[in-house]
Order: C-alpha cells, then structure tokens, then sequence
C-alpha cells in the first residue's frame, strides 16, 4: 500500500521538479518566453494550460481503448482544440484587455508539445486517475514556471507586482525586460538556479547512499 501510495504521490511530483515541463524538459518556450512580460499574463496562461492539459488528459485516457491508432494524432489534437476553445471564449468572458493582451498565444495552446506529448506519451497508455495527477502536476509545474518568469521580467522591467507599484517614483526600471529578449534573461536566471539546487539535490542523496552502503 504504501509503495502504491508513493508511485501516486510521484506522478503529480514529477511534473514540478524532476520533469518540469520548462525548466527540465525545456518545452512550450514560445508562450514562457512571449507572454510573460507580466506575472498577470503568465498566470493567466499556466492556468489556460492546466485545464486543457488536464481535461485533454482525461478525455484521451477514457476514450483510449476506443480511439483508433491510426487515427490517435488528429483525435488528440480535435480533444485538445475543444477545450482550448473552450478556454479562450472563457478568457475573453472574464477580461478581454487580458485576452488581448495574450492575442494568438491562447489558440496556440493547441500545437503545445508539452500537451499533445503528455496526451501521446502518458494519458493514452494510462488509467484515468494517473493521467489526472500527471496532467496537474505537469500543468502546476509549467504555471509556476512562467509565473516565476513572470514575477522576474514584472518587478525589474515596470516596478510592479500584479499591476501593483513596489517602488519610489523614482526607480529605473530594466525596459529590456519588458521587451521580447528579457524572457531569455528571466529565463537563463531561472534555469541557472533550478539546474543549481538540482545538482545540490542529487550530490546530497549521492552522499547519503554512500553512507547507507
């Protein structure tokens, strides 16, 4: 039982470190990079792809003993357009500055390798409940990722946070990180630092098994 609870645990787990879809996996960089120039932006866009990586999972991995194999590519991508669809009218329903604000990035949900990839690779050779905690792990890991990025290019490129001011009239604001090349300086930031505590992890549990052994 325990054995059985841990391998559950993983499978939502691996999606925000060990196989982070950004900063591990390095996929769905055009919208972790194009929209977010604001934290608003990229946690708008996390969640966007959470729910399509989540009820696209779901589907594919219900209706995966009926879906025929030759036919499993464009009937993925037909699960994935709908609630992407589904999505964007919901966006726009809710805010359409925001909606503008990520123009074309929402419908481009659907070509995102990471979830046709998780839709190929897991939810249709897995049981429902797995391809459950994997479309959220993976979908948490990716929204925490761009907001992480978000939060980075937000702060030093407009002085705010969340559209709310953080600094005196008369901070300098980095205006490069506002533009298209600081979501690669957010970006090398932040891969430098995960890369970091990952090779501190794994040199702390080498440690640890050479003591056992």
């Amino acid at each position: 039982m325990l054995g059985k609870e841990v391998s559950t645990t993983d499978e939502f787990v691996k999606g925000l470190w060990r196989e982070n879809p950004v900063f591990v996996q390095v996929l769905g960089m055009c919208p972790a990079l194009a929209v977010s120039n604001t934290a608003i932006n990229a946690l708008t866009m996390g969640l966007a792809t959470t729910f399509v990586l989540l009820m696209s999972g779901i589907c594919v991995s219900a209706l995966r003993n009926f879906i025929p194999r030759e036919a499993r590519i464009v009937s993925f991508i037909c699960i994935i357009a709908s609630f992407v669809t589904a999505v964007d009218y919901i966006i726009q329903a809710i805010s359409l500055e925001l909606s503008r604000s990520l123009g074309a990035f929402i419908a481009l949900i659907v070509v995102n390798c990471l979830i046709l990839g998780r839709a190929e690779a897991f939810a249709s050779k897995n049981k429902l409940s797995r391809a459950v905690l994997d479309g959220l792990g993976m979908g948490v890991g990716f929204t925490v990722a761009l907001l992480s990025i978000g939060i980075v290019r937000e702060i030093l490129g407009s002085g705010s946070l969340f559209g709310l001011s953080l600094f005196p009239a008369g901070f300098q604001t980095w205006t490069v990180m506002v533009l298209p090349s600081g979501g690669f300086f957010a970006m090398a930031i932040w891969l430098l630092l995960f890369n970091r505590l990952r090779e501190r992890q794994a040199a702390a549990e080498k440690e640890t098994q050479e003591a056992i052994s």
